[in-house]
């Protein structure tokens, strides 16, 4: 079974940052784009950013300047850094590779002081 392994979450004060990975396959980071997406309590998951294959990149508007997508081809990973935190950032991270659409368990952001 394909495994997206999401790591970094944690408990960061407001205004702060955190910066949380994922780990793919190389079979499926070489040819993929990747995303990540956030589900708070009780609300619908949404888009957070995407990188394309050939490093281009999308942002949700809620986190436009903020938040940051990149990845080191040579680990098979991607990061997403997340500056300036705000309570209504705090929600489950999900790697997702976006063609072949699998997804990572998440890791949860808390922010609160």
């Amino acid at each position: 079974q394909v495994q997206l392994v999401e790591s970094g979450g944690g408990l960061v004060q407001p205004g702060g940052s955190l910066r949380v990975a994922c780990v793919a396959p190389g079979s499926i980071f070489r040819f993929d784009d990747m995303g990540w997406y956030r589900q708070a309590p009780g609300k619908e998951r949404e888009l957070v950013a995407v990188i394309s294959r050939g490093g281009s990149t999308t942002y949700g508007d809620s986190v436009k300047g903020r938040f940051t997508i990149s990845k080191d081809n040579a680990k098979n990973t991607v990061y997403l850094q997340m500056n300036s935190l705000k309570p209504e950032d705090t929600a489950v991270y999900y790697c997702n590779a976006q063609r072949v659409n699998y997804w990572g368990k998440g890791t949860l952001v808390t922010v609160s002081s």
